[in-house]
Parts: C-alpha cells; structure tokens; sequence
C-alpha cells in the first residue's frame, strides 16, 4: 500500500471535499461545513482503511454515518422506535419545487430515497453504490432496480 501522507491527503481533500459538502448541503444545509469537516477528519484518521480507487464511495458511507450520528444527536429517539436504517432524510423537501415528485418521493422507503438520491444526484452507480451502501455489487444493482420500480409505481 502506499504511504499516506499529508500530501496523500491534500490530493484526497482537492478531489472530493467539495462533493463530500454538496451530498451533507442537501441533506443538512446548516451544518454541512462542520459534518464535512468530521468527514475529512475520519479520512485522516483512517486514512489506512480508505481503499484505493474507491475513496468517494468510502467518503459518502463515513458521511451517511456522521450524518446520521448527527442527527440522532439532536432528536430523542424512543428505543422502540427505533430502527436499523439510515435516513439520510427528503433533500428533496428543499430542492424539489415539483409537487408530484416530492410525492412521489415521499411514499418511498429511507433506503429508497437515499439510493435513488445517491444515484441521480452524486453521480454514484455499480461498484460505488456497492461501496456507500456497504453491500455486494449485485445486491446494489437489484436494491437500485427495486427502488426505481417503487418509483415508478408511486409516479403512476
């Protein structure tokens, strides 16, 4: 493996920091800044589990992390209420002016949200998907199918 160093790190940061903040800015606008800041610091501090030619994916998953810690932070949360899954939340609520697709997103899972949202807003697909959500590339392409039949069904 290679060495990482700062200069590895200043490479990391120039390539991604700025997508790492617009995935936290659409999903919590106020303190994008400092979860991307807790983003990059993870990266530093685990810089050897940052897997090579993957690290954007690996960034997103430490971000839906952080994110969630962070709002489980802020909301108490009845231990029977509680569930397994990470809701990255409806960015759609602040960025979607349609109406009907904010329905239509709506009537969606958590995990169907973040998927579709992982995909048509950051770009991310195949291996990278597999990688944010931490299952295999098969299991992402099927969970990215069955969310965009959902959709389609509550567009219908």
């Amino acid at each position: 493996m290679d060495e990482r160093d700062e200069a590895w790190f200043d490479a990391l940061f120039h390539a991604h920091a700025a997508a790492v903040y617009r995935y936290l800015y659409r999903r919590a606008p106020r303190d994008a800044e400092d979860l991307a800041a807790e983003v990059m610091t993870v990266a530093w501090r685990r810089r050897a589990d940052v897997p090579e030619g993957a690290e954007l994916p690996w960034l997103y998953r430490t971000a839906g992390f952080i994110l969630a810690n962070h709002r489980r932070k802020h909301t108490a949360v009845p231990i029977a209420d509680a569930s397994g899954e990470v809701d990255d939340g409806d960015p759609a609520d602040v960025v979607v002016a349609d109406d009907e697709v904010r329905a239509a997103l709506a009537t969606l899972s958590p995990r169907d949200r973040r998927i579709l949202l992982l995909h048509a807003w950051e770009g991310v697909g195949g291996e990278e998907l597999a990688a944010v959500l931490g299952i295999s590339r098969g299991g992402a392409d099927a969970a990215l199918s069955r969310a965009r039949a959902r959709l389609a069904a509550a567009w219908a």
